[in-house]
């Protein structure tokens, strides 16, 4: 049975995705329009917003800014009267390097985009959501917040403290039947992937077909993930087919045993 024949129960439901407008965000985004869901989507690229379909309720919005984020969804629950999910997909690569030579500004606004700004939106949200039939909050971490990543020590511990907060969440929130999840995407395609092979290729001294063989030899299934796969696994989450998976660290990553 494909996607398309599954009735996920989500004509109608009220959703926020934060950067929407492109990657894995779009995908999700269409996703849920595809299923009849309203969604309000924001995003640091105006050029991306700009493509999104008519109808949606769309911000240009940086989520290292607290004010602007949580009047976005603030704004984003007034205008589709009412939450039932919430998808923090916001996130940054951050820096590559040795731990010794990463300035604390990068680490810094690493953490605050990839971690900080899903406590921001799920502080805001959580009052509307208990108001939900079928509420749901869903995380991006990243299969570096399983495993670790070498050189990239901001952006692993950022992805792990998501899954801390995920888990945290899913016991602080079930009482109100809010779900809780995170989605661990392993090496997906596209440009973002692609820079960060290039820049771990450049600080190592290496070519990208190099760099891009060795990250392949640590998986199982060696192919790049579809954005439209990720969006598949938060479309069943988000649906009454996740009713009761909660605190979950799901990976979709072809099994990748190692990041280095």
């Amino acid at each position: 049975m494909g996607r398309n024949d599954m009735d996920l129960g989500l004509k109608g439901a009220r959703v926020i995705v934060t950067a929407g407008a492109g990657g894995i965000g779009r995908a999700i985004v269409d996703g849920f329009l595809a299923e009849g869901a309203r969604v309000a989507v924001c995003d640091i690229d105006e050029q991306a917003l700009a493509t999104l379909p008519e109808g949606i309720f769309a911000s240009h919005v940086d989520v290292a800014d607290e004010q602007a984020l949580t009047h976005f969804v603030d704004a984003s629950i007034a205008a589709l009267g009412g939450l039932d999910c919430l998808v923090n997909n916001a996130g940054i690569a951050g820096p590559t390097g040795r731990v010794e030579e990463i300035d604390l500004a990068d680490w810094e606004r690493c953490l605050r985009i990839v971690l900080t700004s899903q406590f921001l939106t799920v502080g805001r949200a959580v009052p509307a959501l208990r108001e939900s039939d079928n509420p749901s909050i869903i995380n991006l971490s990243s299969v570096a917040g399983r495993v670790g990543f070498a050189l990239r020590t901001p952006y692993a511990a950022a992805k792990w403290g998501v899954i801390g907060l995920t888990k945290s969440l899913a016991i602080e929130l079930g009482e109100a039947g809010i779900r809780v999840n995170a989605i661990l995407p392993g090496l997906v395609a596209g440009e973002r992937q692609r820079r960060v092979l290039e820049a771990k290729a450049q600080r190592l001294g290496k070519s990208f077909a190099d760099v891009e063989q060795e990250a392949f030899s640590y998986t199982s299934i060696k192919e790049y993930v579809e954005p439209e796969q990720i969006a598949a696994q938060v479309l069943f989450l988000a649906g009454t087919t996740g009713k009761t998976i909660s605190g979950q660290a799901i990976s979709v990553c072809g099994d990748t045993r190692m990041l280095a």
